[in-house]
This record gives structure tokens, sequence and C-alpha cells, in this order.
């Protein structure tokens, strides 16, 4: 989509919005008004207040449950990008987010009870005191200030047609004592891939002549051991929150080629430890004037092996071996001053440093005779600063407007096979308007600049050896940003119901994906400017007045359209690594007489491709079915079952036998993989 169309088809949408709310108006007040537990904010229509009851027929256990129900809201804990700013999640508890970036919203809330929580904001827009990193939504959780000791104790088993079955479990202890509060966690968690699988994988000629068949397989699983440890307390006139985490993870994968004759296996297993502590501590320095400061450190260390072995029917190949040893750690602190203006007016301003580093050291042999990669042996090291200032402004109940500006300065240095330094400044502005011309709809328009944060890791050489790809190091990497402009139009009907059509256009600066090295490697680099065009649609339909009690029916999907000009070949083609689409279809109903909720959710269409100056591999897939159903024999105790099932999906890797243009083709392999079927048990009691 040019720029052109994309104005047009904007400003159509805007008239079309602007008439919307004349046209729906008409609705009978039965079926625009909000169930009851629900209501907007009198003062405030871009904040909607869900209180307990409004989930009473879900039957939660935890805040968790309540907040993955809120009509209209997806969970999001954040990209993990280095920094506090912009890289956080969209869950706030009384204000303010988590203490440390690793002990999400999300995490707090599986800790916390139901009968905790006094109510739930949903904020649409921004509002005057909440911090909205940058989304469009969030949400509130307001807790209750008691005297409580909970209890959370829950068991996770996933059982694998076929594959490796993994086990966990976590047991959450959480005491309150009105502004006080202190418990630990104690986790033993898992990791699993829901695409491992078996089936047929052929390579052909250009001509279509078969080469090799084979039999695939694969396998990956994995799993860690952790313990944190949270305390808040009034301090000094404020409150202090901390948090500290240690933790031990693994992770062990393969994939393995069997034919007539023929033999072929690449193996990963790694092994690490991770931790993190945070300190929040927040203040009010007058009736209308606070402040918040905030430190966080995190560690971790990783020792990988990756192999490959093969035998084509000559014998066995010489085994080729990629070993990498490093560690790395992020440490911020973070102050803000926040003025309150007015009950209307808000504005901020404050500043965060930030130091990352990166240790890495990487070996690749064959036939144990030492490969030379770029960048095998790697410091990478940043030092960044920022500062920035915010306002909300409510200018009236039906119309808010959020602004800011962020000033980025940071320097990275790399040491070890090559020394450079490189230093960047981004101005990044955010304005964001929204309009709720009635209770039950809001048209939000945003412009904003984004930046991306570098990925370490691409500093310094790695390895796919089930693809045969080994990546060379990149010293020359820089960040990749973002202008963007996005429109949403949001109604809500009949309670629960939603309907929300964003558009948004991107223009992106130093595209990040693949580049050609010489040696004939490759490495991930900045391959020019590009654009994403993207339509959303988000449907959310309760049945009640279908006939159908307690059911909500679903559909959401996002339409990408991306565009970027190849490094090797000259010629344009999508972004590597984006879902054109992924449209979501799902039913789900609560039963109360029955003490039972279940689901049912269709991905009718997944996959991506990835664009590599030797390769370029694609997967494809359908009808990816997950059901479920939860069981709550009491308030404190349920048990939920989830199956997930999906249809043959294709991996089919083209192979060039050189870089010219246009790249002779070496060989075509397909692999058409059938998914092991898989079903997730959880157990969960609270005391």
């Amino acid at each position: 989509m040019t720029r052109n169309k994309l104005l047009i088809t904007t400003a159509a949408a805007a008239i079309a919005m602007a008439l919307a709310p004349q046209a729906l108006a008409q609705e009978a007040r039965g079926d625009g008004t909000a169930s009851p537990g629900a209501s907007a904010n009198n003062r405030d229509q871009g904040i909607l207040v869900f209180t307990p009851d409004f989930f009473a027929d879900q039957n939660p256990n935890t805040a968790l449950d309540m907040v993955q129900r809120v009509p209209g809201f997806s969970v999001s804990n954040g990209d993990g990008g280095r920094g506090f700013e912009g890289a956080v999640g969209n869950i706030l508890i009384n204000g303010a987010r988590p203490a440390s970036k690793n002990d999400t919203g999300s995490s707090v809330l599986s800790r916390t009870l139901v009968s905790q929580v006094e109510r739930i904001e949903l904020i649409r827009g921004g509002a005057p005191g909440i911090d909205m990193q940058g989304y469009s939504v969030v949400v509130n959780v307001i807790l209750k200030r008691e005297s409580s000791r909970q209890t959370v104790l829950t068991g996770n088993a996933t059982l694998f047609d076929g594959g490796t079955d993994i086990f966990g479990g976590s047991y959450q202890f959480t005491a309150r004592d009105g502004e006080r509060s202190w418990g630990f966690t104690l986790s033993d968690g898992m990791g699993m891939s829901d695409s491992n699988g078996t089936g047929p994988s052929i390579r052909r000629a250009a001509d279509g002549t078969i080469l090799r068949e084979e039999a695939f397989e694969n396998d990956g699983y994995g799993g860690g051991q952790s313990l944190r440890g949270n305390y808040a307390a009034p301090a000094f006139g404020g409150k202090i929150d901390l948090t500290a985490r240690y933790g031990t993870n693994d992770w062990h994968s393969y994939d393995q080629f069997t034919g007539a004759g023929t033999f072929r296996q690449s193996r990963y297993d790694e092994d690490g430890t991770s931790g993190e502590v945070g300190v929040v501590y927040t203040r009010p320095l007058s009736d209308r004037v606070s402040m918040e400061t905030r430190f966080i450190h995190e560690f971790s260390d990783f020792d990988s092996v990756s192999t490959y072995n093969a035998d084509l029917g000559g014998g066995p190949d010489p085994e080729q071996l990629f070993e990498s040893v490093g560690e790395a750690s992020e440490t911020i602190a973070r102050g803000l001053l926040r003025f309150e203006r007015s009950d209307a007016l808000t504005f901020e301003g404050g500043g965060e440093v930030a130091y990352n580093r990166l240790d890495t050291d990487q070996a690749f042999s064959i036939g144990g005779t030492p490969v030379v990669l770029p960048s095998a042996t790697v410091l990478v090291e940043e030092t960044r600063a920022e500062v920035f200032g915010k306002s909300s402004w409510r200018i009236s109940p039906t119309l808010s407007l959020e602004s800011g500006l962020r000033l980025e300065h940071s320097t990275i240095s790399q040491s070890g096979d090559t020394d450079t330094e490189k230093s960047f400044f981004f101005a990044k502005p955010r304005v964001q308007v929204s309009w709720t011309p009635m209770a039950n709809t809001q048209v939000r328009a945003r412009f904003e600049r984004e930046v991306g944060q570098l990925s370490f890791g691409d500093f310094a050489a790695s390895a796919e050896l089930d693809s045969q790809n080994v990546l060379g190091g990149n010293a020359d990497l820089e960040p990749e940003d973002r202008w963007i402009s996005e429109l949403t139009f949001e109604r809500r009907f009949w309670g629960d119901g939603i309907v929300s059509i964003g558009l948004r256009h991107d223009e992106i600066g130093n595209v990040i994906d693949l580049i050609p090295l010489q040696g004939g490697l490759s490495a991930v680099g900045n391959i020019g400017d590009g654009t994403l065009d993207q339509l959303s649609l988000n449907i959310t339909v309760p049945t009640d007045k279908l006939g159908i009690s307690g059911g909500q029916f679903g559909f959401r999907n996002d339409w990408n359209k991306t565009e970027v000009t190849d490094p090797t070949t000259g010629e344009a083609r999508a972004i590597s690594g984006v879902r054109a689409r992924q449209p979501v279809v799902s039913f789900s109903q609560d039963i109360t007489s029955w003490k039972v909720n279940w689901s049912v959710a269709w991905i009718t269409v997944l996959g991506q491709t990835t664009y590599d100056p030797d390769q370029t591999v694609g997967w494809k897939g359908g009808d990816y079915f997950e059901l479920a159903a939860e069981y709550k024999p009491t308030p404190s105790l349920s048990i939920r079952a989830q199956l997930n099932l999906w249809d043959n999906f294709d991996v089919e890797r083209t192979v060039y036998s050189d870089r010219t243009s246009p790249r002779p083709i070496a060989f075509i392999e397909r692999r058409e993989i059938d998914p092991r079927t898989f079903v997730s048990l959880r157990v969960r009691k609270t005391f």
C-alpha cells in the first residue's frame, strides 16, 4: 500500500468513525450498556471499571484469571528489550509496574488471589497519573489493603504423543498486612515447542528430479528451577518495593533425517543461570508532586553446544561442532517526577541510564579443524542515557491527549576480534489522541517514533546447523527505527462485546535482516529502509442474546504487508519473519451450573518466510486447534486440561548455488511435518 492510498483509506475510516456514533446511538439501551460490574468512570469516559462481581460467572482463582477475561484486553509482558522505558508490559498494580522487568505483571497477578482485588480499571488512551509506556490500552489492578495470607500451589504436565513429556509446578506464598507485603515463589518451569513432529523430507533439483528422500523427526524441551522473593513496605515517608530472583535453565533439541543408507542429525543443548535484583522507591513530595526511583540489575550466563553429524552413504562426514559460552548483564537506574497540575492534567519528567554487557566466546570446527568466523570472540558494551518528558491531558470527559518526547544517546563498543565504537542519538516523539464520543465508542490516533534495541547476540557469530547455516558476527549493526502512524476504532456492545479496527503504517529505517558476508557467510545486519502496512481486526460477540448462555464468539487477525529491498538480489521482498496473517476464530462458554468453562480456538492459517543470501526458508500450516476445559469444584481448586492438535505443516528450504542474480537453485528441500498432538494438564489449589 502506497502512502497516498494509506492516507485515503485513513481519511475514509475517520469519516466513517465520526458518523458511526450517530447511527449507533439509535441502539436500544439494553444493547449498548455495560454488564453489571462494569461501568465507565463518571469523570473519564476513557476508563472502564470492572468490579469482582463482573467475573463471578467465571469463578476465577487469581487476579490474572480476572484480567484475562477483561473484554478487549490482551496481556503483554513487554518485549524484553534493554532498558525500562518502552520495554515493560501493559499491567499495573495499584498504579505502578513491578520492581523488575522479569517479575512481570502477569506473574504478580498469578500469585494474587481474587479476594484481594478491589477493582480493575481498563484505561484506554491514557489517564492522568498513569504511565502508559507506549501502550494504547492498559489495565490497572487495584488491591485491597487488609491483612491476609495467601498460598497458590500449582502442578503442570504436558504430554506429547510420541515426544518428550515435561512436568513442572510452583509454590507461591504472599502475606499482606495493610501496605506491607512479602512473599516468595518456588518454581519448576517447563519449556516446549508445539511444532515437534515427524514426516517425509524430499530434496529435489531445480528441474524436479528427486535427489534425496528421508524420514524427518524433531523434538525440543527444557525447563528451569528458580526462587523469587518479594517485599514491599512504607519507608522514609514513601514506599519501597524489593524483588530478587535466581534460577537455572536448560534447553535441548534435535532434528534428524534418515534415508536409504543416509543419516543426518543436528543437536543443540544449552545450560545457564540467571538472576535479578529490583528496587523501586516512591514518595509524595507534596499534594501534587511525587517521585519514583528505580534500580534493576539482571545477569545471566550460558553454555551451549551445537553438533551436526551426517552419513550420506559414503561413510560418516566430519562432525561439525559449534560451541558458545558467555555471560550478560544489564543495570538500570531511573527516576521521574510527576506533577498533577489538576485532576485532568499531569506532567512527568525524568531520566534513565543503563549499562549493558555481553561477553561471549564461540568456536566452530569441522572434523576437529577450527574454522575462523568473524567476531567469534566478542565483548559488547553499551552505555545509554535517556531523558523524557510526558503530559496527559483530559481535555474533556470525552477527549484526551497524551504527548511526550524522549531523547536517547547511546554508545556501543565492541572489543575482542574486532575493536569498534559507535554512538547514536535519537529523538522519539509520541502523540496520542483519544476521543470517546459515547461511553461505548472510542477512536484513538497515534503518531510515534520507536527505536529498536539491538540484540547483542547479533554482534557475535552463531550457527543454525539444522539448516547448515553459520552466521558471522556484525560489528556494524545500527538500531532499527520506525515512524508509526496508527488509527483505531473501538465499539463496545452487549456488555462484553467489542469490535476494534486498526490501521497502521510504519516507515522503517535501517531494517534488520540477513546480509551477505565475504567467504560465503551471512550475518544479521541493516539492509536499508522498508515499510509495514497493517490492518487489525478484533471482534468479541457475547452469545446470550443469541440464545447461548455464557458464551463468547471471537475473531482476531493482523493483516501485514511489508516491503524492503533484498541486499543480495536487489529486488523488493517482504521482511523476514513477519507473518502476513494469522486469523484466530474462537468460542468460549461459562457453564456455571456445572462449574465449568470451556473454549476452542482455531487458527485457520499461519506461516512466515526468512530470506538469507544463500537460501530462503518458509513454513506454512493451517487448522491449528486448541480445545480447553476447566473445572472448579470449589472456589479454591481448579483442574484444567487442554488439547492441541493441527494438520501437517510444510517447511520448504530453497538453497542457491551462488549469489549471482538471478540466483540459480541448487536444490529445494520440502518437509511435510505431522506435529505431535499434546495434552496440557494443570491443577491449582489456593489457600
